[in-house]
């Protein structure tokens, strides 16, 4: 299981001593943020994207292309890659590139955001989102696997004769989540791709995310990726820790008081109790992430908000350190013991090429087999081949 931290790249100003951070002190922060991320021993840097302040990061691959040159294993990831309002084209040209300059290490989710004036900023219609979502994402999805495109839809120019460049490493697209916080029609495009599912897990009940992902998991068996199972699935979270709980809900009580999205309505103690919000001890961190599984069940991805809200750069890679110290080994250890056999492991770049070449060979084994006339052998090729291909698109 992969476990990482993900970031919205907000200026907020800090309630505890009224100071702002200027946008070349965030943005330096955020990278700071993602080598402590790999220092400490986490899989996964993600980053959001927007358009508008008090947030910074509005050219998600300019900074990840700079954090890859400055890691060596981290999975670089977006939080959100707005769908609805970026070029389709430019996507696949622009995380392409990233996939090559990082050696694969890139994948992205995409998202429609949470910012209504973003549409017009960028000439589209904010009650076309979802047909956007659909048809931007199925161009996205055949720049990267065909060579030459010729395509035409309602929201932009025709494509005829078309070749993306560069074209993804080894042949294989980054791979792809599908976030959402409340539409199933995302969930529904995920499951029909094969693709991943990431539900923000941040600011609903668990009933609610139960029921998004039970919804994807049942698509994507129908549509033949695998059994509900073997769905690739990621959930957010949000957290804040010290050794001691009290001191963790003392020091941040001010931050959620005064935070955009959780200040001025529930209290802290309801938000936790009836969101995954987590402010407490390392060991109280564990406990609730554990119960994650009793309702999504075995998962690929868990990413956590540790940097929202005015929190110091200081504070930020403390909560790295007991991540890493203290609250991950302990959750790698305790899901892997629990994921079943069958059950996939998070998507790599290398896992994926691997698979790719095995879904080649087996189909090439059972050409040659057909091609031989062999045939009680030549079914039984053509039956590996089948479950290759399945186990192929399940872990993609």
């Amino acid at each position: 299981m992969q476990f990482g931290i993900f970031t919205v790249g907000d200026r907020t100003t800090d309630p505890t001593d009224g100071s702002t951070p200027g946008e070349y002190e965030r943005i330096k922060a955020m990278v700071t943020i993602a080598r402590k991320a790999e220092e400490v021993g986490l899989d996964v840097f993600a980053t959001g994207e927007h358009h508008n302040p008090p947030f910074v990061p509005s050219s998600p691959t300019t900074l990840l292309g700079h954090i890859a040159a400055r890691t060596e294993r981290l999975i670089l990831s977006t939080s959100t890659t707005l769908i609805t309002t970026n070029d389709p084209v430019k996507i696949a040209e622009d995380f392409a590139m990233l996939q090559h300059l990082a050696d694969g290490r890139v994948d992205l989710m995409m998202g429609r955001g949470n910012t209504g004036p973003v549409y017009p900023w960028f000439g589209q219609d904010i009650r076309q989102g979802i047909p956007l979502a659909i048809e931007n994402y199925a161009l996205l999805h055949r720049l990267w696997r065909e060579d030459v495109v010729n395509w035409e839809g309602r929201f932009r120019t025709a494509l005829q004769g078309f070749t993306s460049t560069p074209r993804p490493l080894d042949g294989v697209p980054p791979f792809v989540w599908h976030g959402s916080i409340r539409s199933p029609e995302i969930a529904e495009q995920a499951a029909y791709y094969g693709d991943g599912f990431f539900a923000n897990h941040i600011f609903w009940p668990k009933e609610h995310t139960a029921k998004m992902v039970g919804l994807y998991r049942r698509r994507y068996a129908h549509y033949g990726h695998g059994t509900p199972e073997q769905a690739i699935v990621g959930l957010g979270g949000h957290v804040f820790m010290r050794r001691n709980s009290q001191d963790a809900v003392r020091e941040f009580r001010p931050y959620f008081d005064n935070a955009p999205v959780y200040g001025h309505g529930p209290s802290l103690e309801e938000y936790t109790r009836e969101t995954p919000l987590t402010v407490g001890s390392p060991q109280e961190v564990i406990e609730r992430t554990m119960s994650f599984r009793e309702y999504v069940g075995d998962y690929q991805r868990q990413l956590f908000l540790v940097d929202s809200g005015g929190l110091p750069l200081k504070t930020v890679l403390e909560q790295l350190d007991l991540l890493g110290e203290e609250v991950v080994p302990v959750l790698r250890k305790e899901m892997e013991s629990l994921r079943p056999a069958g059950v996939p492991a998070g998507p790599t770049h290398a896992a994926r090429v691997a698979r790719q070449a095995a879904l080649r060979d087996a189909e090439a084994a059972g050409a040659g087999a057909k091609g031989a006339g062999a045939g009680s052998a030549s079914a039984g090729s053509e039956g590996a081949g089948s479950e290759a291909e399945g186990a192929g698109r399940s872990a993609e």
